[in-house]
């Protein structure tokens, strides 16, 4: 059995609908299929998700919001005009949203949960009223019915474990299973998603659940590639990365995927296939537990900005027990979460997402250090940009830190931060966001294009 997820994108249309259904019966181990809400028909196009929380949020205003229901109710209307649908399928899917928005509001949170993730329950009902119309035996299968049970925290549910031996009972169905992503319903039985990519999400734990042989994940990509395509033009693709590899990447990111979506699925060590929609003949991208490292000690570069330093300083500071748990606690005082904590002998760096912090939160931290923990200095950096350098086969090679030091040098790039994880399967360099794009092609510049001359 193969467990498959088909994304936004590929769902948008109705010509794109009939590419997933020729994808799905052109394999007949492709029994599982996991479907997003409809996304993007163009650029200037607006995701149904977003038109449903955007409705949500006006219903909770106002009560009414008649103009965002015909244009959602709309877009499905459009999928199934082009595939000739009977008109009862938009019927239910009114219905259901109707239902839906005139339904308890006491706590806002759980109610735009619950209308949001209408995009996904409801598209999965078409989309297998779509394979019944064209001959196929599928189902539309509720993850309440098959027992996709999460924790009560709205935008970010866990799944719980005993979930996944709810699922594998779904081996047992007939024909195509056609299931909802994004969410899950708690022990109460409310609509609780899952983080962004939630669908993605969806589909590792229904691989696990299932005991699949494999997790397919189409998108409107040919492969992962090793770099950003809009900051290098025609990057190499990746043709096999490891979990630990793709985690990395996506974290620093990659948008391929969420960096914590494909956690079951490692798990239950599932290999992930990524494929693309529109070209599936394509090899794609594997990711695997292990493979082999032949093809140089990086294997990908990421970047992603908006984050900010917090440098102290302190004399002996390695000495003094307990400073660094007293400077976690002021952060924690003030809510803020940080991402990584460089640090030497005397000094400490720590990197935080900068939209946490306003001018008052940053003025009362920067005091608190001072006073609090007698710091020589603390020095607040904002606009910076961080760049992972990401391989398995680093821990193996000797001298890739000093080749990405070097390039960066040479492409007259300063390095405010370099951090190298435990792991030692990615490093990381702290650079000014202005030279973000430059940085990323130099160290492409060295890893990949110096490998193909």
């Amino acid at each position: 059995m193969k467990v498959v997820k088909f994304g936004g994108s590929s769902l948008a249309t109705g010509a794109q609908l009939e590419k997933v259904f020729q994808i799905v019966i052109s394999d007949p181990e492709r029994r599982a299929v996991v479907v997003s809400a409809p996304g993007k028909r163009h650029a200037q196009d607006t995701k149904v998700t977003d038109l449903l929380i955007a409705c949500a949020k006006q219903y909770l205003l106002s009560g009414e919001a008649p103009e965002l229901v015909k244009t959602i109710v709309g877009r499905y209307a459009d999928i199934a005009l082009e595939l000739g649908l009977p008109d009862d399928v938009i019927d239910l899917i009114h219905s259901d949203l109707l239902h839906l928005l005139e339904g308890e509001k006491q706590h806002p949170d759980r109610y735009i949960d619950a209308i949001k993730a209408s995009g996904e329950d409801n598209n999965a009902k078409l989309v297998a009223a779509y394979f019944r119309h064209r001959g196929a035996e599928a189902h539309y299968v509720s993850p309440k019915d098959a027992g996709l049970f999460v924790t009560s925290e709205p935008g970010n549910a866990q799944v719980l474990p005993e979930s996944y031996d709810n699922l594998f009972r779904l081996r047992q169905q007939e024909g195509i299973i056609v299931f909802p992503g994004f969410f899950g319903f708690n022990q109460e039985g409310e609509v609780i998603t899952f983080s962004r990519s939630g669908s993605d999400i969806t589909g590792s734990i229904l691989a696990n659940g299932l005991k699949a042989e494999q997790y397919e994940n189409f998108t409107d990509v040919d492969a992962v590639y090793s770099v950003n395509p809009s900051i290098v033009s025609d990057p190499k693709e990746i043709r096999e990365l490891t979990y630990r590899e793709m985690r990395e990447l996506s974290y620093a990111g990659f948008s391929v995927f969420h960096d914590e979506a494909l956690i079951p699925a490692f798990r239950a060590r599932i290999p992930v296939q990524i494929k693309n929609t529109n070209n599936p003949a394509a090899e794609g991208t594997r990711v695997v537990a292990e493979r082999d490292n032949t093809n140089g000690p990086v294997v990908g570069i990421a970047s992603d900005s908006g984050f900010c330093s917090i440098y102290i300083s302190k004399y002996l500071m390695n000495r003094e027990i307990g400073f660094g748990r007293r400077i976690l606690q002021i952060l924690e005082d003030d809510g803020l979460t940080y991402e990584h904590i460089p640090s030497g002998i005397d000094d400490i760096t720590i990197i935080l997402r900068q939209d946490q912090m306003d001018e008052v939160i940053e003025q009362r931290i920067a005091k608190r250090i001072k006073e609090e923990l007698d710091a020589d200095e603390v020095t607040i950096e904002h606009n910076i940009a961080l760049i992972m350098v990401v391989g398995e086969a680093m821990r193996h090679n000797v001298g890739t830190t000093a080749r990405a030091s070097k390039a960066l040098s040479d492409a007259h790039v300063n390095i405010e931060m370099i951090n190298q994880g435990s792991s030692e399967v990615s490093m990381m360099f702290g650079v000014k966001e202005a030279q973000e794009k430059q940085a990323v092609r130099a160290l492409y510049q060295e890893f990949f294009a110096k490998v193909l001359v």
